[in-house]
């Protein structure tokens, strides 16, 4: 696609939306916003620590498999970096919350 296409797609996709938006009130329309905010919120919080426990977790089963008698500290240790690196996702929903709450 080259450009010239691509700034066709989005005058035709803002002109329908400006048409769509005539016929709608303010309230309705920070809803939406407030619909598409909170999506941002929950969806850019999770995928860090979604990534970051699944790398966490790759790295302690290498760790036991090389050594099994480290497992209990390795495991414990893993457990309480992902309640740390979860809270981040908690922080998320909260903002999301928020958000929708205002």
């Amino acid at each position: 696609m080259d450009i010239g296409t691509a700034m066709t797609l989005m005058q035709t996709a803002v002109g329908q939306a400006a048409e769509t938006a005539k016929g709608m009130s303010g309230a309705e329309m920070i809803t939406i916003g407030k619909g598409f905010a909170m999506a941002i919120a929950i969806g850019l919080g999770v995928i860090g620590p979604g990534l970051s426990e699944g790398f966490a977790t790759a790295k302690a089963v290498e760790g036991i498999a090389r050594n099994p008698g480290a497992a209990p500290l390795v495991t414990r240790t893993m457990i309480v970096g992902q309640a740390i690196t979860e809270s981040n996702s908690i922080y998320a929903l909260v903002i999301a919350l928020l958000i929708w709450l205002m």
